[in-house]
């Protein structure tokens, strides 16, 4: 018997679709567009270990690289693959000629301005935000890599993930296993996770 189930929309079909109608003459669906892939595309930033304003300049130059090249991407389902790796290539020049600040303390100075929460929750929060992304960073690269980009994703598309990365698909699942254990393990031994 055949099974007529729909597969479920992966973020790489969504994507072609929108971009497909954004070429076909649907400009919002650029905004939709927009909206879907930005969250992953600047944890992909992100993963080249920049700060928080030089990832948002890099998935800006990468939307404009998309209207300025739309014509020349032939197959709409392959522009999650393309923005993927037209960010990791521009971050990893980006980094390139940065020198190493202060990011961390930036991120949090920017969040606190920002904030509508109050003080206490700011700092509970703060505080867990702090701890978990201090053990993330003693993760191997690999692992940080990849759990900043399937993070952040809402139905992550492993092919395109494990392009962008460079990892087998097949390892993409037991990898993000490993890497969340070792970060729960991490956790687990700090007193400060999770205190309130």
């Amino acid at each position: 018997m055949i099974d007529t189930t729909p597969l479920p929309e992966t973020l790489a079909v969504r994507a072609g679709l929108m971009f497909e109608q954004y070429r076909d003459g649907d400009e919002a669906r650029m905004a939709d567009l927009v909206t879907l892939l930005t969250p992953i595309l600047w944890h992909t930033a992100r993963a080249q270990r920049l700060d928080a304003h030089s990832a948002e300049d890099v998935v800006q130059s990468a939307w404009l690289a998309l209207v300025r090249n739309a014509d020349s991407i032939t197959s709409p389902i392959a522009v999650l693959h393309w923005m993927i790796v037209t960010v990791r290539r521009e971050a990893w020049r980006t980094a390139s000629r940065q020198s190493r600040l202060g990011s961390m303390e930036t991120e949090e100075l920017e969040a606190r301005a920002t904030t509508e929460e109050s003080p206490d929750d700011f700092v509970l929060r703060s505080a867990d935000s702090s701890a978990l992304w201090r053990h993330v960073s003693r993760l191997p690269s690999r692992c940080q890599q990849l759990l900043r980009v399937i993070a952040f994703a809402d139905r992550p598309d492993y092919s395109s993930v494990a392009e962008a990365l460079g990892m087998p698909v097949g390892s993409i699942g037991p990898t993000r296993g490993r890497c969340l254990a070792k970060l729960r393990a991490l956790l687990s031994t700090d007193p400060t996770w999770g205190n309130e």
